[in-house]
């Protein structure tokens, strides 16, 4: 399991004053609101107070403290800037973080290993779990539904799923 979480993608600056406009990597975009500091993942010896931030159309405006002008902000574009594990939300029961999901293997109920997931679709309604698929030669389309995926094992690192009619395909 990873030690540190992406919550966000620094895209560009905003303003002269050394704000940051910011991709949410999180559900809940209030989420910035909870945190007095994040870290650079590129860096995580910076550490980046949060003095104050708003959303605008989907993206986050970020004030860090430490960054007074556009010239610093500008140092901040394209970095993604992370949470320790252990200060990231409690999640509830039967939910995963995409970065402990993506690299599993895929079994199906027999046993059969199908794959491997690199990637996780956010479609609205549920999640897809994209599985390169060690059968075939095309991707496996996987929903995020308890229908069909039956056992997450974060620890052991797999995922069974049951096989049903056209997933394969």
């Amino acid at each position: 399991m990873y030690k540190y979480l992406q919550v966000g993608k620094i895209v560009n600056t905003f303003g002269l004053k050394g704000e940051v406009k910011v991709i949410p990597l999180t559900d809940e975009v209030d989420r910035f609101s909870e945190l007095e500091y994040v870290l650079l993942e590129d860096n995580l010896s910076t550490k980046l107070t949060i003095e104050r931030y708003r959303v605008k159309d989907n993206i986050v405006i970020i004030k860090f403290k430490e960054i007074s002008s556009i010239d610093e902000a500008q140092k901040l574009k394209n970095r993604y800037i992370v949470i320790e594990r252990e200060r990231a939300k409690k999640l509830p029961k039967d939910t995963y973080f995409i970065c402990d999901i993506i690299g599993l293997e895929v079994y199906d109920l027999d046993g059969r290993k199908l794959g491997r997931i690199k990637d996780v679709l956010k479609t609205g309604s549920n999640d897809v779990y994209i599985c390169d698929s060690y059968i075939g030669k095309k991707d496996i389309l996987i929903p995020a539904l308890k229908e069909i995926v039956k056992e997450v094992n974060i620890e052991e690192g797999y995922m069974k799923i049951k096989v049903v009619e056209g997933l394969l395909d």
